[in-house]
């Protein structure tokens, strides 16, 4: 596939992923209550509004202004990275396809998590009796005179929302203190589930998208012996006609 066309597919996997991204987390945060959920499919797997101040899946880098700071900063950095280098992926001719929608995948993940940092402390109202907006330290939130002390607000501090959960635990006999417990406790959204999707691409197909240097070396060795039998070929088919025009005069 041409270059052109390369980065045509890389654009559009990414426009639709935040378009997906954006539209649901703005219907989610407008519709719907704080810790409000709805079916989807069964009991199972269902919409749960939350917000977290972390990385994907709400993981976090710590608590409080510096840590959001940090971690919005890392993804300005990690994005600002994937931007190029998909671009030297797809100017890479060698790189298959399979990776270019890999690197998109997880490039519009990191990108719809980072708006939400960005500017929905902009766009939205801020609601100081709502605990996603009180600063927490292992995992208690923190007072201050007797009242919750609150995450700072602006630019890449704002929190990211999170809609879907698998909502099934494990049965219960299941020993080891797992009785009952959320076997995907995790709350996620389409950004999410972006870089995972790109991820796991990328590590179910790394033979074919990293070829060992052995590998390639025997590639090259057969595409150079293919060049070798056709120029062969090519001298021998010159040589006969000689000997027949030779022949004929």
């Amino acid at each position: 596939m041409a270059a052109k066309n390369r980065a045509w597919m890389a654009f559009m996997v990414i426009l639709i992923i935040l378009i997906c991204d954006q539209v649901l987390k703005y219907w989610i945060k407008t519709t719907f209550f704080p810790s409000e959920h709805r079916n989807l499919i069964g009991e199972w797997f269902r919409f749960l509004y939350v917000e977290n101040q972390g990385m994907a899946f709400g993981a976090t880098f710590g608590s409080g202004m510096f840590a959001k700071l940090f971690l919005s900063i890392f993804r300005l950095l990690a994005v600002g990275f994937g931007v190029y280098y998909l671009i030297q992926v797809i100017r890479d001719s060698e790189k298959r396809i399979g990776y270019v929608l890999a690197i998109s995948l997880v490039l519009a993940g990191a990108t719809g998590n980072l708006l939400d940092s960005a500017y929905y402390d902009y766009l939205f109202p801020f609601n100081p009796d709502l605990p996603y907006n009180w600063v927490y330290e292992k995992g208690y939130p923190v007072y201050v005179d007797g009242e919750p002390m609150l995450r700072k607000t602006g630019f890449l501090l704002g929190n990211v929302v999170d809609m879907f959960q698998f909502n099934v635990q494990y049965p219960k006999w299941m020993p080891f203190g797992l009785a009952g417990e959320d076997i995907f406790s995790a709350i996620w959204n389409v950004a999410d589930a972006s870089i995972f999707c790109g991820i796991l691409i990328i590590l179910m197909r790394q033979k074919a998208f990293f070829p060992s240097k052995r590998k390639v070396e025997k590639m090259d060795d057969v595409e150079l012996g293919v060049y070798t039998i056709q120029d062969n070929d090519a001298e021998e088919t010159k040589t006969n006609a000689n000997k027949e025009h030779d022949s004929s005069n």
